[in-house]
């Protein structure tokens, strides 16, 4: 590709816009435009490399034996509601009426449109396992767009669905996905972790998260220093080693005026925040009469409720819901700040850690007042232990092997087991060897094929611009020629190389314009290209053309007949 004839989108200045090392290279380097908030055009050098992402899902999708087709972005309501997911995803869900006022939505995902192909078109067991997969554009209706194509509302996926007559099959599949997920992001030059995960809106029972090591990522990872132990934060269970303190004195009350946080408490009462207890009120089912049931979350004072974990708890609204001020007030007679477990009325739910507390301080429910010395037991007879809390830097492994240790992570892929929740709500059934009709058992295997151009970005960069793994670049080599119009010997000398690489199959960004070679030179390495060479009168004086390698800077200088032969042999390491 000659760059005179090329559309070379680059830009000179940060744009304002972008918060994200990746937003600003891929707007600075050509790959992106936004048209609208979280919506974006690929312009060419982008595609080039969506297109190469997506070569490599193909291929080891295809390894698996798992089946390529496309299903359409927009779905009919009704599938959606044969699932029970038209209510419950929220607002994400994009809904439309057509000109006969059908109802549409605009598909986040794919499992109600594929699991009625699946009823229709899987007629026998024989048929079982089936993979189906698609790469296809998806739109979730994000109520805050941003990171570019991190987090946009338009976004290319790979999604994949497996049937299967038993759950043994599915396990089978599931952990060649796991391996497939795997491969493809060795082969993209991605430092990943795969991940324990929550199932979120999508369901199932068990799932995997494939999470790039950023700093950038919107997600907090855990894993141990001993042993391959790696979770999502909502799943990392916490372990408890402490002693629980006898206990002293009598439980007795402290005025706290003006104090409605943890830390204000603490400062009056002279104690450290983890000695003073943190009381939440979430909400439970309804009652006979409609109202929520009102629950306490009970926690010490210096660490966060997870919530994922406590909407797991039995009884607890899920997603999770807290109570509102008036709830609350109406409740226990005191304000959120004053909160505590000593009398309350509802049902008590105390995390793991703070169960080990002992004479601490919690809010007396009554404004203003707080107690102290209090104790599990003595002071609150009835209550219940669960794991609430997010996990600390620090904390014991699940595994009982190492220390836990925080990243964060930009998340590219997901794996899920998802049982028959879709073909019992939708009736995908097969006849089984005893002619019964039972559902089938389904996975679930997504990757955010934008979403990996993204995290290669905020691991791979220099303050240049972009340094692409071998296997995402756009293209592998750029030709730049100075003032190829004034020395015949250069242009010559470009032109011939040009046509020896592109004849051996090399993808070549040959920059023919009549440029400075400062503008050249810094397009090149904005845009990522790994093999960078530069043919200029000085150095063909010497018959010699300058390489540089854009990931390690190392420059050498290469006859100019043995160029080719050199490039090639750098592209088959």
């Amino acid at each position: 590709m000659r760059t005179s004839k090329y559309l070379l989108s680059t830009l000179k200045e940060n744009p304002a816009e972008a918060a994200v090392v990746s937003h600003r290279l891929m707007l600075r380097a050509g790959l992106i435009r936004q048209i609208a908030s979280g919506i974006y055009t690929w312009l060419p050098t982008g595609l080039r490399v969506l297109h190469k992402v997506e070569a490599v899902i193909r291929e080891e999708m295809n390894k698996t034996g798992a089946i390529e087709l496309s299903m359409p972005v927009v779905q009919p309501a009704d599938l959606w509601r044969e699932s029970g997911r038209y209510e419950k995803y929220g607002p994400e869900l994009c809904r439309l009426k057509d000109r006969k006022h059908n109802e549409f939505v605009l598909g986040p995902t794919h499992e109600e449109v594929i699991t009625a192909i699946a009823r229709r078109e899987i007629k026998s067991a024989r048929q079982l396992p089936m993979n189906l997969y698609q790469i296809q554009t998806k739109f979730r209706d994000e109520i805050r767009p941003r990171f570019g194509v991190m987090r946009g509302r338009e976004f290319l996926m790979k999604d994949a669905y497996s049937f299967h007559l038993d759950h043994a099959s599915l396990e089978e599949t599931y952990q060649d996905m796991y391996d497939a997920y795997s491969a493809i992001f060795t082969r993209l030059g991605l430092d990943f972790r795969p991940v324990e995960a929550d199932t979120g809106a999508i369901g199932g029972n068990h799932s995997h998260e494939f999470q790039v090591l950023a700093d950038a990522g919107e997600d907090t990872i855990v894993f141990s220093d001993a042993s391959d132990y790696a979770a999502n934060i909502e799943m990392a269970e916490t372990i408890e080693t402490a002693e629980r303190p006898a206990p002293g004195a009598a439980c007795s009350r402290a005025a706290t005026p003006g104090c409605h946080s943890v830390d204000e408490a603490a400062k009056a009462l002279g104690l450290p925040s983890d000695q003073v207890l943190k009381s939440l009120i979430v909400r439970g089912e309804r009652n006979e009469e409609g109202r929520y049931e009102l629950i306490m979350c009970c926690l010490k004072g210096n660490q966060e409720l997870n919530e994922i974990k406590a909407g797991k708890v039995p009884g607890l609204s899920n997603p999770l819901e807290f109570a509102t001020d008036e709830e609350i007030t109406d409740f226990t007679g005191a304000a959120p700040g004053s909160l505590g477990p000593v009398g309350f009325k509802g049902r008590i739910l105390v995390d793991r850690a703070a169960d080990r507390m002992g004479n601490f301080a919690c809010g007396a429910n009554e404004n203003g007042f707080h107690l102290i010395n209090v104790n599990w037991d003595r002071d609150v007879p009835k209550y219940e232990v669960c794991d609430l809390r997010n996990v600390e830097e620090g904390d014991l492994s699940p595994d009982g092997k190492g220390r836990l240790h925080l990243r964060k992570g930009i998340e590219v892929g997901q794996v899920f087991m998802l049982g028959k929740k879709y073909s019992e709500a939708m009736g995908a059934v097969v006849m089984d060897e005893n002619g019964a009709s039972i559902p089938m058992e389904m996975g679930c295997y997504g990757i955010g094929v934008t979403r990996v151009i993204a995290a290669a970005i905020e691991q791979h960069h220099d303050d240049r611009g972009i340094i692409w793994p071998d296997a995402m670049a756009p293209f592998d080599v750029s030709i730049i020629a100075i003032k190829p119009g004034r020395c015949p010997q250069v242009h010559e000398t470009a032109e011939k190389l040009y046509a020896q690489l592109e004849a051996a199959g090399v993808e070549v960004l040959y920059d023919d314009r009549d440029e400075r070679p400062g503008v050249m030179f810094a397009d090149a390495e904005l845009i990522g290209i790994p093999h960078i060479i530069t043919i200029g009168e000085k150095s063909l004086a010497a018959g010699e053309i300058e390489y540089k390698d854009r990931r390690t800077g190392a420059k050498e200088n290469v006859k100019v007949e043995d160029m080719a032969a050199f490039i090639q042999g750098k592209l088959k390491r």
